[in-house]
This record gives C-alpha cells, structure tokens and sequence, in this order.
C-alpha cells in the first residue's frame, strides 16, 4: 500500500499527516480497518480522504470542546430586528441587579427613557405592605455584550413618593460629587 511511509495522526477538528523514515521501527502504516474499529468504538463521526501520497483522517465530535468554541467564534451576533434591548442595571447597596425592556428606537439622553420598577421586598429595600421601588435613568452606556444599538442604562432607587431609597449609594455620592468643593479637585479612585 502507498501509505508505509506515511503516519496518521488523530486529531479532533483539524487535520495532519507526519512523515516517518523508512528506517523507523515504528513505521508500520494504521490501516483503515485499525482506525474503524478503534472510532467505532468511541462513536464519532468520521470522515476518510485518501490521496496517491497521504491518507488524512478527520474525526468530528459532536460534544468535544474544540467543537464547541469554533461554533462560538463563528456565531452571528447581527441584530435579527430593529427593536433595541435596554438592560436596566441598579446597585442596591451590596449587590447589582438589572432586568431587560425592549424599546423601539434608539435612545440618547437616560431622561427619555421610561421609569421602571420593581419589588423591593425582594431584595431588602422596601417592607412588604409598600414595597414598590421605582427606577430613575440616570446613564446611557453602548451594549459591548449584545451588540446593535442594545443599551446598558444605569438606574437609581427611589420610593413611590420620590425619595432616594437607604441602600441607594448612587444618590449619596451624586450629592458629594456635585458639590462645588469637590468639583473644583481632581477625584482618585483606588
């Protein structure tokens, strides 16, 4: 057979040939039968390709990790409509939240955009009998994660009757950071 002087090598997604002296002791050709019975056994998909000089076997896994990430990098992340996700983040002293909304168009000043709410019960802000927090836009950020024209829009906590909520550290630090004193310095962030 054409194949002695050639080796196979078995390799998930890709393919080689390596060339082996004649010298070699291990340069015994894998026949076809040799490869059969050692993938029939794994149970994978297999495809043969042989040429007058080399013999290339290329094994696809349908659960091999390679597999996997080359279907992510070659994912197509384009916008399939015009409507435009707004991902609603608030930090809620300890922790950050968000929750989606789904707008028409695209928007630029966070005034434009509609106040949300939600249950603030749930997360320690609000007690049960009046637990209704609602959320004030407050920053527009481009989406790096969904790409388009999908949003991100910092919110800020507030009570039904328009008061910061305790927890809200945002409205704390808009006052200080407001404040003319510290406008005038050069702020650091460690």
């Amino acid at each position: 057979e054409e194949l002695q002087n050639m080796a196979q090598i078995l390799a998930p997604s890709t393919q080689w040939q390596m060339r082996i002296s004649k010298s070699s002791p291990n340069a015994t050709p894998i026949t076809s039968n040799m490869w059969g019975s050692l993938l029939w056994k794994q149970n994978k998909k297999v495809s043969l390709t042989s040429s007058a000089k080399f013999r290339v076997l290329a094994i696809k896994s349908d659960n091999s990790t390679i597999n996997r990430l080359e279907g992510l990098l070659n994912l197509d992340i384009t916008p399939f409509t015009d409507k435009i996700i707004a991902e609603y983040i608030w930090g809620i002293g300890i922790d950050v939240r968000s929750k989606s909304r789904t707008i028409s168009k695209p928007v630029e000043d966070p005034s434009k955009l509609p106040r949300w709410n939600y249950d603030g019960s749930s997360t320690g802000q609000a007690q049960g009998d009046n637990s209704e927090v609602i959320l004030y836009p407050q920053a527009i950020f481009k989406d790096p994660y969904r790409g388009g024209n999908n949003i991100l829009v910092i919110y800020d906590s507030y009570t039904p009757q328009g008061e910061p909520i305790p927890s809200s550290l945002q409205t704390r630090d808009t006052e200080i950071f407001s404040n003319p004193k510290v406008q005038a310095e050069v702020p650091w962030y460690i």
